[in-house]
């Protein structure tokens, strides 16, 4: 039987599906040292990931790497999750990094994110944050006695403002008994109660080293203190817990020892030209006193004292005047009111309301023999008006005009079918009455 051959293309293809079919290759959890590391920047990375018995090649995509927390590097252990695939144009198998850690450090990265979103909740990192004093007189530092952060402190602090009192505290900066020491010197400081500010600091390290102050008890300790806190802990990349939750973060100690003094050779000189301009200040407000002195002095009120009453006397004459008027005008009022009363007391006599009540029943006899006059003409008027009116509907007018009623028994008689022969009737004229017999009946339609 001929053997059929595949080409390298074909193989590779079905290995690749193979690979990429594959459930447990889909999601790979993998440990290792990197190598051949070499960072391009802004593009793919491209390096190994090996142990002691193999190696495999790994690919990390831009948007992957981007998200990275840390900088990969020769050597490094570091915690791996990805997918498994084939390079088809090469042949060999590599990890495709999805997200990428060191190793040993990823349960510190949980623990404190943890950590910050419990204090967080509780309101520690945005609590309000003291001020710091402008000029303080003794300064706490907490920190290690032998390290570059309390000589970089004391010489700034020296060089800026040497009157001020540095007090060191030495404290374990690292390790499993640094937390313990952190709190215990902070909690003194607060004891003790002399301190205008605290430096809290240490140099840089991994997050190991930077740990203790990211402690739970650190934490507190500086958010229950009454000192104001300045936090310099690890290199201005490096954020810890303390540096959140202290008053001000400075990026360095030297940084930190900036912010805490002032320079004096700045403050005494803004001292002088304060003080120079407080001179001048008082000397111009002398000027103007004393200006205003002068005045005073060569004003005529001194010279003639006489003229100060000049206008009050006008003024008292004006309202001397003005009373006078016053008082006039409500004379004659109250005498027009007087006048009135007496003329109305006067009409009130038994004598004037005799007189009133002659002129008025007088007037009252004219009127209402004016008004029965007018009445009994417009009743004369109305009565002649109804007769002409009743004269015209009168039957006896009408039977003026020639007409006549019948009556049968004293009843008019309105139709010829009301009669009979030989019966006697009675025809009404306006002069008289005929009686006389019925000889024949002629209806309308016969005639």
């Amino acid at each position: 039987m001929e053997q059929q051959y595949l080409t390298v293309t074909a193989l590779t293809k079905y290995l690749k599906r193979k690979f990429d079919a594959d459930p447990y290759l889909e999601r790979v959890y993998l440990t290792g040292e990197i190598s051949n590391f070499r960072m391009r920047p802004n593009a793919h990375q491209y390096f190994s990931v090996k142990d002691d018995g193999a190696k495999i090649s790994a690919i990390m995509f831009k948007s992957a790497f981007q998200k990275l927390k840390f900088q990969p590097k020769e050597g490094m252990k570091v915690l791996l999750v990805g997918r498994i695939s084939l390079y088809e144009s090469g042949g060999s198998y590599q990890i495709y990094v999805e997200h990428m850690e060191p190793d040993g450090v990823g349960a510190l990265y949980q623990a404190l994110a943890e950590l910050r979103e419990k204090l967080g909740k509780e309101g520690l990192f945005e609590g309000p944050k003291k001020l710091l004093p402008r000029y303080p007189k003794r300064i706490a530092i907490v920190t290690s006695p032998s390290g570059a952060v309390i000589r970089d402190i004391i010489t700034t602090v020296k060089r800026r403002y040497p009157i001020a009192q540095l007090i060191l505290f030495p404290t374990l900066v690292q390790g499993d008994r640094a937390a313990d020491d952190i709190v215990r010197n902070i909690q003194r400081i607060e004891a003790l109660g002399t301190f205008d500010t605290m430096i809290i600091g240490r140099g840089g390290g991994s997050i190991e080293d930077l740990w203790p102050f990211n402690e739970e008890k650190v934490v507190r300790a500086i958010y229950q203190t009454k000192t104001p806190v300045i936090s310099s802990v690890g290199h201005e990349t490096d954020v810890t817990l303390a540096d959140m939750v202290a008053d001000v973060r400075a990026a360095t100690p030297t940084a930190a020892a900036e912010l805490a003094v002032p320079v004096l050779n700045e403050e005494l000189l803004k001292i002088k030209e304060r003080q120079t301009r407080l001179e001048q200040s008082f000397l111009y407000q002398l000027q103007q006193k004393n200006d205003r002195y002068q005045r005073l002095k060569n004003s005529y009120v001194f010279k003639q004292p006489d003229r100060l009453y000049e206008g009050q006397t006008i003024k008292l004459d004006r309202i001397t005047q003005r009373l006078i008027q016053s008082m006039e005008t409500v004379y004659h009022q109250k005498q027009r009111i007087a006048q009135e009363i007496i003329a109305g007391f006067r009409q009130q006599t038994p004598l004037g309301q005799i007189r009133e009540g002659q002129q008025q029943l007088k007037f009252l006899n004219q009127s209402l023999h004016d008004r029965m006059e007018r009445y009994m003409k417009d009743k004369e008027k109305q009565f002649t008006s109804a007769v002409q009116q009743l004269d015209l509907l009168s039957p006896l007018k009408i039977m003026g005009r020639g007409y006549s009623y019948t009556t049968k028994e004293q009843q008019v008689i309105k139709s010829v079918n009301e009669l009979k022969p030989k019966e006697k009737i009675q025809i009404h004229y306006v002069d008289g009455t005929v009686d006389t017999v019925i000889e024949q009946i002629t209806p309308a339609e016969e005639e």
